[in-house]
């Protein structure tokens, strides 16, 4: 009887140990050395002495009043003997020269490690200067205040350690950021500082939509934050991440940045007991700058001309997105931190002789004082950066249990935080610019081919043509090590349009879907692998008019700007068929011919006997496809295009046969027959063979078969 109780026994007080040490973890979790605590604080670093220096201009300017507080926010964590410190600067840019003293000084005071330390700004174009860029010094004066109290800001967060849950939300703001870099036509490139006629792509070209072909990028709506709590639910601090370059404001002020920031403390104070406790630390909200190098406010698609949005009205719109999201977040205790740092050595592109002697003789004349033109900014600029030569940059990430934050030190376009994020090992994954450094503009290379502002050589955009993809493939790496696990591998879905043409069995289908160039993947299977020439632009929202992607996921496609997609293909004889979807980005009577889609012939030259599709401009039929066979043949299709619009083609030659089909019409737009095609393997799209009249426009999903097929196949 004794014995048959004992395993009773044993396992009822087994499970009641089992309890009691689970209780006791979960109870002393709270004073455990490995607990996760976070501690937050504010400090104000607006400026004593006015007037101060103000960056963000072209020109240099001095502002004796403000008109919002400025601020330093930092967040410290801790778990275990991990200790990282993030702070969030209202300040247009910080060099890393400040930057990197302020970590040693901290480092001193703190437990925190240098290495541990992230320190951004939020670049508002209304503080005071502590970086010369363009035509304004740092102000001299105004550095040691900086310092001294972003030093303050981390040594208080960290005096405020708490344990701590953490939680993460996303909201959509599609309607608060925009592109701001658009592509101009060929014939309305504008010139650079230099003298030279190299502007295909600008910032703010939209305010005359006639110029422009489309958006040189895409955007990143997306609004994420990481928030923070005690263990009690009273809020301790969020940071949000957000890409949206600045509104502007009168300085001195934080711009949206800070009434952003104001208005989360407002919004999670109320609704917690923290706000009724004086002796609690106030809850602190951080906003970081995303990846927005090339993004703004406006919407030059639906702009009419005029703007009665106020900075206020602006960020209480865009609160109210925010404060929804923040409060749906659910709290986690299991936040585990790790952070990984590198630093690399980059370039400067520094001028050639003959430009150099042209900056050394114009800053010569300024004889010590400022500029006072764009021409001698940017004379001044070459001169600087033939001094500098290179330079060191800094690429962060950091894990806070399943949340990930990577960062770069330049103001970064919209499509390169959109790569970091779709590589990124961890799902929750925010980026972080102007970061530990103040490295300028880092337009893609492709970007670089269109020129603009962006891409000016200065201190503001000086970096190597190859920074962008560096630092991009750097913080990936630096990802995957702080996660320990992979990147992932973003694809495009297959959507039920995808699958019909898939379906029908091309020799080669290529969905221009690519982040970058130079090569376009072939789905088929058959591996027909084309090129994109300089002069194309990726990742922009694609066609829309049938269900190429599943799930809500973005249709992506390429923007062409001069340059075409070209491969060879062996196989396509007398019979073959091209179906894509197009958006023409050129007005129909702006060119003899608007755009060549579509090119079967040999590079350079066009011979009797290859094909040619495009839309007619003035020496046909303005806006209407235009089929071309060898130097003469033409056949005139019957609808207009409108531009800007979405359309799909379908190109079926059967022997002498040519029919194009336009927007799933079982009708054709064009029927003719035309003389004989020649064994031609060369196959452009976005421009003819010779670059005659190329395509400026948007290109999705093309399809090649080495068959007719009929009507219905669309």
């Amino acid at each position: 009887m004794i014995q048959s109780r004992l395993p009773s026994a044993f396992s009822t007080l087994a499970l009641f140990v089992l309890i009691a040490a689970g209780s006791i973890a979960g109870s002393a979790s709270a004073d455990s050395p490995d607990a996760f605590q976070v501690g937050a604080a504010v400090v104000d670093v607006s400026p004593t002495q006015l007037p101060v220096i103000v960056n963000g201009s072209f020109l240099s300017h001095t502002a004796d009043k403000i008109k919002t507080r400025v601020n330093a926010r930092a967040l410290v964590m801790r778990q275990g003997d991990s200790e990282i410190g993030m702070v969030v600067v209202d300040s247009c840019m910080i060099p890393k020269e400040i930057i990197d003293d302020v970590k040693h000084r901290v480092a001193a005071q703190t437990k925190l490690r240098a290495d541990q330390i992230m320190i951004s700004a939020t670049h508002t174009h209304t503080a005071p200067s502590a970086f010369g860029a363009l035509g304004t010094d740092p102000d001299l004066s105004y550095i040691p205040l900086l310092r001294e109290r972003i030093i303050e800001s981390l040594v208080t967060a960290e005096a405020n350690l708490q344990p701590a849950k953490f939680g993460w939300g996303t909201a959509e703001a599609a309607g608060f950021t925009a592109l701001r870099r658009w592509v101009l036509r060929t014939d309305r490139a504008g010139e650079d500082p230099f003298g030279n006629r190299t502007v295909r792509a600008n910032m703010h070209a939209a305010t005359k939509m006639a110029d422009v072909t489309g958006p040189s990028g895409p955007e990143d709506p997306t609004l994420s934050m990481l928030a923070f709590q005690s263990l009690d639910g009273d809020p301790i601090a969020v940071l949000a991440n957000f890409s949206m370059h600045y509104f502007g404001d009168q300085p001195i002020s934080a711009d949206y940045f800070g009434l952003f920031c104001d208005g989360m403390e407002k919004h999670i104070a109320a609704k917690a007991n923290a706000a009724a406790d004086a002796s609690k630390p106030r809850p602190v909200g951080l906003l970081s700058h995303g990846c927005s190098g090339d993004i703004w406010r406006r919407d030059y698609v639906t702009w009419t001309g005029s703007d009665d949005t106020t900075i206020e009205g602006y960020t209480q719109a865009l609160l109210a997105i925010a404060t929804e999201a923040y409060d749906s977040i659910e709290y986690s205790s299991d936040a585990d931190l790790a952070m990984a740092e590198r630093r690399l050595k980059l370039d400067y592109r520094v001028p050639d002789k003959q430009r150099l002697q042209w900056g050394q003789q114009i800053t010569d004349g300024l004889n010590g004082e400022l500029p006072t033109s764009r021409v001698e900014v940017y004379a001044r600029e070459q001169v600087l950066l033939d001094e500098m030569q290179s330079t060191e940059v800094v690429v962060q990430a950091i894990r806070i249990g399943d949340v990930a934050i990577a960062t770069v030190p330049t103001e970064t376009y919209a499509l390169t935080g959109l790569k970091i994020k779709s590589h990124s090992p961890l799902e929750k994954t925010m980026v972080i610019e102007l970061a530990n450094g103040a490295d300028g503009y880092i337009p893609p290379p492709e970007q670089h081919v269109l020129g603009g502002y962006n891409t000016w050589a200065a201190r503001s955009a000086g970096l190597e043509v190859q920074a962008e993809p560096k630092i991009t493939a750097n913080a990936i790496s630096l990802l995957e090590q702080v996660a320990d696990q992979p990147r992932r591998r973003p694809r495009q879905s297959i959507g039920p349009a995808a699958q019909a043409l898939l379906d029908l069995q091309p020799i080669a289908y290529w969905r221009l879907d690519e982040m970058e160039g130079p090569t376009a993947a072939d789905v088929s299977g058959h591996q027909h692998m084309a090129m994109y020439e300089p002069g194309v632009v990726f990742y922009l929202p694609g066609s829309t008019q049938q269900s190429f992607t599943e799930d809500g996921q973005v249709n992506r496609c390429a923007h062409f700007a001069g340059g075409r997609m070209q491969t060879r293909l062996e196989s396509i004889g007398e019979n073959y068929t091209i179906i894509l979807s197009f958006w023409n980005g050129v007005p129909n009577d702006a060119r003899s011919t608007t755009g060549w889609l579509v090119s079967c012939d040999h590079p350079h030259w066009i011979t009797g006997h290859g094909d040619h599709l495009g839309i007619g401009g003035t020496e046909t039929t303005p806006g209407y496809l235009v089929f071309q066979h060898g130097t003469d043949q033409q056949l005139i299709g019957k609808t207009p295009i409108e531009r800007w619009s979405w359309n799909r083609l379908m190109l079926v030659r059967s022997g002498d046969q040519v029919d194009v089909y336009l927007n799933d019409s079982t009708t054709p737009e064009i029927s003719g027959q035309v003389g004989a095609r020649a064994d031609l393997e060369n196959l452009f799209i976005g421009g003819r063979c010779d670059n005659e009249s190329n395509f400026e426009g948007r290109i999705d999903e093309v399809a090649v078969f080495d068959k007719s097929l009929g009507p219905d196949a669309l």
